[in-house]
């Protein structure tokens, strides 16, 4: 037990300091060049987005501590695992790419890509451990989300 925990810990602090990370890029455009897009009606205020990424965030860690404590040397996890890293260095590259290059387009194609990578890593970590599974789930649905705001947002500008 204690060596899950820690395998939590050590997870979700990487999963929040990609987050934090992510968001660096985020701040350069957030209050100045994404105020002038035209966003459809189902845009959220702007407000909502901090505090939903650190609740997906730290569920993210947990489901991969979860995973990693179940043994880095059996084969699923660390495919798994692997899945969930590239996934995650995806999520980061939107943020890079839709706020730090003000492309919504190249960052469509990146979540697009982050999409099918989480899709995998769910796939994976199932075989692994349902639970972790399942805390991936509202992850996967704000990414989905995410992937209809943006390209509405790429539509509309």
């Amino acid at each position: 037990m204690k060596r899950k925990l820690t395998y939590i810990a050590i997870s979700v602090s990487i999963c929040l300091i990609i987050g934090f990370l992510a968001s660096v890029a985020t701040q350069s455009s957030v209050n100045t060049w994404f105020t002038t897009l035209n966003k459809p009606s189902f845009n959220p205020p702007s407000w909502l987005f901090a505090p939903v990424w650190t609740v997906l965030y730290i569920l993210m860690g947990i489901s991969a501590g979860w995973v990693w404590a179940k043994g880095f040397h059996h084969k699923w996890v660390k495919t798994g695992l692997y899945h969930f890293g590239f996934q995650l260095l995806l999520n980061a590259l939107w943020s890079i790419a839709f706020f730090g290059l003000r492309n919504p387009f190249l960052a469509l194609l990146v979540i697009i890509s982050l999409l099918v990578m989480l899709s995998l890593t769910i796939r994976w970590f199932y075989v692994v451990s349902r639970v972790a599974a399942l805390l991936l789930v509202p992850y996967l649905l704000w990414i989905c989300f995410a992937t209809a705001l943006n390209y509405k947002i790429w539509e509309m500008n």
